[in-house]
């Protein structure tokens, strides 16, 4: 990558194997941010578009890119002269548990005027945003075991 004006990265161990981990993070249903909702136009596959719906703003395009099942993803957003990347990797830890990271990545010819936004808006979420994300998943593995 060129250009980059922000990386942000958070990892944490998530109680639950590298495949629930991975099934339950490309469903998008379990995509969970209020206000924001998620749409996802086709398969969770390479370039997929999805929307980010927030409402009183304009829908938010992405698109999938760089799959590696079971091992990782990116969600990518154009902006002018600049790409806004949300990659996402899984690894077996110890014990059948998941090293999930998320790294944020800012880059591009323009990247510098959205660096002090992106740095707000999800510089002092990410930890808190992962935390919550793997209790989701916990849960919904324990729920999935119960029932099965």
């Amino acid at each position: 990558m060129t250009d980059i004006a922000l990386v942000l990265e958070e990892s944490i161990e998530v109680d639950v194997s590298p495949t629930f981990a991975w099934n339950f993070r490309t469903d998008i249903s379990n995509w969970n941010d209020p206000p924001a909702t998620f749409l996802l136009n086709g398969p969770f596959a390479e370039g997929s578009q999805g929307e980010t719906l927030i409402p009183g703003q304009a829908p938010l395009v992405w698109w999938i890119r760089d799959v590696q099942t079971g091992r990782s993803f990116a969600i990518e957003i154009a902006l002018d002269r600049a790409r806004l990347r949300f990659e996402w990797l899984f690894g077996a830890a110890m014990r059948g548990t998941t090293r999930l990271t998320q790294s944020i990545i800012l880059s591009g010819n323009n990247a510098a005027a959205y660096r002090d936004q992106v740095q707000t808006g999800f510089g002092s979420t990410l930890a808190d945003g992962m935390k919550r994300i793997a209790e989701e998943m916990v849960a919904a593995d324990r729920k999935a075991k119960m029932a099965g």
